[in-house]
């Protein structure tokens, strides 16, 4: 009859150990994940674009372009320093109002 509760005793402290971790785990990804939607919605709203996925992506699609364009000046092409600058711009400018 002791053995029994002992390996009751066992099980409930494991159990509250499992449930702790993963209540912790549970509290720092939703904390994490509340702080990217706000993040999001911060930067979306300050350059006036709707917070969609496709509007996330045009924007750091038009950034790459930027960066490209950089990068072209950079290696002295400047025909395609300027294409890439162009092409960036149109699109930062199509999803920002």
């Amino acid at each position: 009859m002791h053995v029994e509760g002992f390996f009751e005793w066992l099980g409930q402290a494991l159990g509250a150990i499992i449930r702790g971790i993963v209540d912790a785990l549970t509290w720092v990804f939703s904390g994490l994940a509340n702080a990217g939607g706000n993040f999001v919605e911060g930067m979306a709203r300050t350059l006036g674009m709707d917070t969609s996925l496709i509007s996330i992506l045009a924007l750091i699609v038009g950034l790459c372009m930027l960066y490209a364009a950089v990068r072209a000046f950079m290696r002295a092409s400047i025909v395609l320093g300027i294409i890439w600058a162009l092409l960036g711009l149109w699109l930062l400018s199509w999803i920002i109002h």
